[in-house]
């Protein structure tokens, strides 16, 4: 699958389903980026059906409160993801399929990412604020 994004700097192309293996086929492929104009080429390598996988799955995880996340032009992404006690939290690192995204991530997908598990003591919006 291609799915063409029209972004703020250009056109932004994902390609599902595909690896690029190898300095010859990276260079391919920037090649075919720069050569079109791209203001980004992504390769999901699977990525795209494990997150939507994970998160119907994290829905329906005891425990789970909500998720909220952002991805800017570049890439960097943060998710947070809000659960109602540390044994849900345990338990949802421990679940199969999230342990086997986690696999892959680590291999795969991610070349750095940092995790944080915090304690929500208190939240409100605004303008109103408290």
């Amino acid at each position: 699958n291609v799915r063409l994004t029209l972004a703020d700097r250009g056109v932004d192309m994902l390609l599902e389903g595909v690896s690029a293996e190898g300095l010859e086929a990276t260079e391919a492929l920037t090649g075919f980026a720069a050569a079109q104009g791209l203001a980004r080429l992504s390769i999901d390598d699977g990525y795209g059906p494990m997150l939507e996988s994970l998160e119907r799955l994290a829905t329906e995880h005891p425990g789970y409160l909500g998720r909220e996340s952002l991805r800017n032009a570049e890439g960097f992404g943060i998710a947070v993801i809000y659960y109602k006690d540390e044994e849900s939290i345990r338990a949802w690192k421990a679940h199969g399929k999230h342990a086997l995204a986690q696999k892959h991530g680590k291999e795969r997908w991610y070349e750095h990412y940092e995790m944080r598990v915090a304690k929500v003591e208190r939240a409100y919006a605004g303008p109103e604020g408290r």
